[in-house]
Formats: C-alpha cells, sequence, structure tokens
C-alpha cells in the first residue's frame, strides 16, 4: 500500500534515511548534521509517500518528491534493507511520477551519489538516462522524459 506520509512516519523516514542514504554519502559528519537538522522541514517543502506492507501499517519504503514547474525532483527515497528487491521501490517511483504527471510535469530528476551504484542501476533501469557527474556534489544526474 501506498499513501501519503504523516506525523506517526518521521522517526520511520529518519531511521531509513540513518540506515539506508547515509552510509552511501560522501558528506562530512558536521554536513551530515546540518542535513538532519533540517530534515523536517525539508520535508514539509514536497509531498512525502510511504509504503507500508499490506498486512500492516509498518512503513518500509519512501520517496520524497518536489515540483519545480514541469520538473518533478526526486529529493529522497529510501527502502529497508529487508524489504529491498520486493518492488517498494519500483511502485514508490512510479507513484511519484504518475503524481508529477497529473501535475503537468514533463520530466523528472534524481540526484544520485556516486558510490550508490545500486541506485544509479535502479533508476536505469527505469527508463532514466545519465545527464551530467557533478563533481562539486560528486553525485550522477539522472532524467527521465514523463
Amino acid at each position: 500500500m501506498i499513501r501519503k506520509r504523516c506525523a506517526q512516519d518521521d522517526n520511520m523516514i529518519f531511521r531509513l534515511i540513518e540506515q539506508e542514504l547515509v552510509p552511501l554519502s560522501h558528506l562530512s559528519a558536521q554536513e551530515m548534521d546540518q542535513i538532519r537538522k533540517e530534515l523536517p522541514r525539508r520535508l514539509n517543502r514536497g509531498i512525502t509517500f510511504v509504503a507500508c506492507r499490506p498486512d500492516n501499517a509498518q512503513v518500509v519504503g519512501f520517496i520524497h518528491v518536489m515540483l519545480h514547474g514541469e520538473l518533478l525532483y526526486i529529493d529522497l527515497i529510501a527502502i529497508s534493507s529487508a524489504h529491498q528487491g520486493k518492488r517498494y521501490g519500483k511502485k514508490l517511483l512510479e507513484y511519484a511520477e504518475q503524481y508529477g504527471r497529473l501535475r503537468r510535469c514533463k520530466r523528472a530528476k534524481v540526484m544520485v551519489d556516486e558510490d550508490n551504484v545500486r541506485g544509479i542501476h535502479f533508476y536505469l533501469r527505469h527508463q532514466y538516462h545519465m545527464l551530467r557527474y557533478v563533481a562539486l556534489s560528486r553525485c550522477h544526474e539522472l532524467e527521465k522524459s514523463l
């Protein structure tokens, strides 16, 4: 099941970020601390969808997106390691892309940390293509037409 994030989901979202995204980041501890402080505001700037197991309300993953004109920007996506490979990521991505299409977005874009090889392959499997490597942020920028 996919639904909009509610306040009760935030602890699990923060846990998923710590467990699944932080280890892949190249940022310093100080930079990560700053990002942690900004996360509640950041989540309120866009929309977050969560994936739950069908048998209960346990959050197993989430995707956070922002709209910028005709662009759907995928800000964060994470699936718990215990639930990876079970199509939760695919369903969240498809749900977010459909959300963007309904709001007249023409393309979706994402930045993926250079060391996140699985993440890069995930987007390539879903028809995203590499635009460029951004050396300053040590990320690959990928895009897809919606």
